[in-house]
């Protein structure tokens, strides 16, 4: 508030310096009477005579003023003001005076009155004198307490200036508030109409375009918009016009509005269906009209897929346009998409396009086709039907593969496979060409199945089971490749869709033929001998076919698809069974020589040990593929342990309580349970049989025949039915054994 230089005027009080040499025992000095230049006032006193007292030039004003150190607070201040002390000057005058009367002389007391008199001559002097420290500090104290006045001045100025500032500040404040809100309510109001009228600009937009989108559609050269970057732009204005529209009905003129938009997406969808067939039938000419030209293979590949790819997209974006109507209608898969508010439009164009694409590809590829089919047949006349089926389906696979890049290129879409009947899969499925494609396979499989109708099973049953194998159709792998995922697909269509059910086709062909309608042979009513260890080498015919084709079908097919409810194996099963029975009855009806059961246990054993060494039907085994399954058999055909069982009274009770299966009755969901109950009751008709005529041996009623023969008998006849295998035998002597024990104790039971 004050300048620097305001303080010059207040003199800076030096504190004393004490005395170098302090004489005699003496009060403490105080500090009031410290003179500025630092000597105290005793020594003052003794070091000036007083005669300079009354010097006329003495100046007994105040001394030079000093700044003293300013005061940082007002604490300070207050120390650095120096003490009042009270004045006794009176009574030490006294006490000096008294002790100057010492002596008692009168020439001393004389002197003293003279010394006294001249003495007060000099008090005035003295006493003012003594006072210039207090008036120096006393006009100190005077500025320092008009300074601190002038501070208060000043403080109380401010404090009153910003009392006034406050109020006003409050005032303008109280004023301002309701100017504020008022400006909220006129923003807020703002931002209303500003929304208002960006919501009426957005739906007259939805309107406007009307006109926008028909003059460019019904242009003289509107034809050529579908080729341009712009038409996709303005197909998406016309979805967003017809989808506001659409969800709009309460607006003036809405339906009006939606019919024309409708009708303007009809006619850009037309366009562009018009412009890609225009592409399609340029393109198309030139490739035919250089693949006619050509004679090698490789230069029509290179035509057919090369310069085609290139010469299709050799455009501005008509390609993209033709992708963007995809995207609308399907996924990149094929699966039926939702996006677009009228999606029956975008579908029915896609599958033109399509259908267009396909058309003219198959036409353009038909040389090529009718090339590869005729080299098939003639590799198959002249190699063999095997070879020349791997050949062909290699390379109808290669081409098909490139027929999937190539749609993939134009249309942006994977025609996977996909059981959906809206899918494009389906769509292009039902195209009918004459070149395979990924969504057809029909014509690879209908050439494949003219070669293969002709050939023996075997041929058939090879090529089939190669293509499972080849392309591992059950065993994908996640590191295997793009191409590999295609070419498995490829093959798993073309077995489930077309070669599998040919297959079995063909194999109830055979089993008709060969089983069901075979000429009964009554020689061939007989069990032979065991030809090389074979044990079915001494079957019957039948048997011995249905095991061979039992063993085709197993290679030809996975083992998921031959192991339950197969109705191939169900039929030669059946078929089988209803043949041996009519050789048993025939057997009986001739009374032949052969054991009609035996005939019946042997021939269904064999049967039986084929479906488990096949792991087919319904078996599942483990163990290697021969006869040492009957082990197995036995414990199956046995509900029980076999020994508790042939003490039996009942034989139901013996081999389990269902009879009368037969070849009719017969079904395929439990196949394998009812074999094994015809075995159960061939057995147990055998072993009752042989277990009779041993037990009457032993009763001595046995017609002249001795026990050894009986035994020698049976070991004949076992022998010569399973020979080399020696645990057949002894499981059907032990039943015997048993069954007979069984019917002497009943006998001697009864009686």
């Amino acid at each position: 508030m004050y300048e620097d230089s305001w303080y010059n005027f207040v003199p800076e009080v030096n504190k004393p310096q004490a005395s170098a040499a302090p004489t005699g025992h003496r009060r403490k000095e105080s500090t009031l009477l410290q003179q500025p230049n630092g000597i105290t006032g005793d020594n003052a006193a003794s070091q000036k005579p007083l005669a300079i007292v009354d010097d006329a030039e003495e100046d007994n004003g105040p001394p030079e003023p000093t700044v003293p150190r300013r005061a940082a607070s007002y604490s300070d201040l207050k120390r650095s003001e120096p003490k009042q002390a009270v004045s006794k000057k009176t009574t030490r005058q006294d006490r000096a005076w008294e002790a100057l009367l010492i002596r008692h002389d009168s020439t001393y007391i004389d002197d003293l009155s003279n010394d006294i008199s001249i003495l007060d001559t000099f008090d005035d002097e003295l006493l003012e004198a003594s006072q210039d420290s207090y008036l120096l500090y006393h006009d100190q104290l005077l500025l320092t307490e008009r300074h601190l006045d002038g501070l208060i001045d000043d403080a109380n100025i401010t404090l009153e200036l910003l009392t006034k500032l406050s109020l006003s500040f409050q005032s303008v404040d109280d004023q301002t508030s309701t100017f504020q809100a008022q400006c909220e309510e006129l923003l807020t109001e703002q931002h209303r109409l500003e929304k208002l009228s960006g919501e009426v600009e957005n739906d007259l937009r939805y309107y406007a375009y009307l006109e926008t989108a028909s003059r460019r559609l019904n242009a003289p050269g509107a034809s050529r918009l579908v080729d341009d970057s712009s038409f996709a732009d303005m197909m998406e204005e016309i979805d967003s016009c017809i989808s506001f529209m659409t969800f709009h009905e309460n607006y003036r003129e809405r339906d009006s509005y939606l019919a024309r938009y409708n009708a303007l997406l009809a006619k850009a969808l037309h366009l562009l269906d018009v412009g890609f067939t225009s592409q399609l039938e340029k393109v198309s000419s030139d490739i035919s009209r250089q693949i006619s030209s050509s004679k090698t293979q490789s230069t029509w590949h290179a035509l057919a897929y090369g310069r085609f790819e290139e010469m299709m997209m050799d455009s501005y974006s008509l390609v993209p346009n033709i992708q963007r109507i995809i995207e609308t209608s399907y996924d990149q898969y094929g699966t039926r998409a939702t996006g677009a508010v009228d999606t029956a439009l975008y579908v029915n164009t896609a599958n033109n396009l399509m259908r267009t694409y396909l058309t003219t590809r198959d036409r353009d590829l038909k040389q090529l086709t009718q090339h590869d089919i005729s080299e098939y047949q003639k590799e198959a006349k002249e190699l063999s039907v095997e070879t020349a089926s791997r050949n062909f389906i290699k390379q109808v696979f290669e081409r098909v593969q490139n027929e999937g890049a190539l749609f993939n290129k134009v249309f942006n879409m994977n025609l996977v496979w996909n059981t959906a009947p809206e899918s494009a899969f389906q769509v292009a499925k039902d195209i009918q060409t004459t070149m395979a494609h990924p969504a057809n396979m029909t014509p690879l499989a209908t050439q494949l199945q003219a070669v293969l109708q002709p050939a023996e099973l075997k041929s058939l049953c090879n090529v089939v089971g190669w293509i499972a194998g080849e392309y591992s159709i059950l065993e994908a792998d996640e590191d295997e490749t793009e191409l590999a995922k295609k070419l498995r697909e490829y093959a798993a269509r073309l077995l489930v869709d077309h070669l599998w059910p040919f297959t079995d086709t063909a194999f109830e062909t055979e089993v008709t033929k060969a089983i069901t309608k075979a000429a009964m042979d009554d020689s061939s009513l007989k069990i032979g001998p065991v030809v090389d260890g074979i044990a079915w080498s001494n079957a019957y015919p039948v048997t011995k076919k249905a095991i061979e084709l039992l063993s085709m079908f197993d290679q030809a097919m996975p083992k998921e698809r031959s192991t339950k409810n197969s109705p191939v194996i169900f039929k030669i099963v059946r078929e089988t069974i209803q043949v041996l029975q009519r050789a048993e009855a025939r057997i009986r009806s001739l009374k032949l020589a052969t054991d009609a059961d035996l005939f019946t246990v042997k021939n269904l054993l064999i049967l039986k040990n084929e479906l488990v060494s096949l792991e087919i039907g319904d078996i599942r085994s483990n163990k290697p593929a021969s006869m040492q399954h009957f082990t197995q058999i036995w414990e199956t055909l046995s509900p029980q342990n076999l020994a508790g069982f042939i003490g039996s009274m009942l034989p139901s009770r013996l081999w389990g309580g269902t009879t009368g299966v037969t070849a009719q009755t017969l079904t395929v969901e439990d196949m394998s349970e009812q074999l094994d109950e015809l075995l159960r009751q061939s057995i147990y008709a055998f072993t009752k049989r042989w277990g009779a005529l041993v037990s009457e041996t032993r009763s001595g009623k046995g017609k002249g025949k001795q026990e050894s023969d009986v035994e020698g008998d049976l070991d004949d006849l076992l022998r010569t039915a399973f020979s080399g295998q020696p645990e057949v035998m002894a499981k059907l002597k032990e039943a015997i054994e048993m069954n007979a024990a069984a019917q002497s104790e009943s006998k001697i039971t009864k009686k």
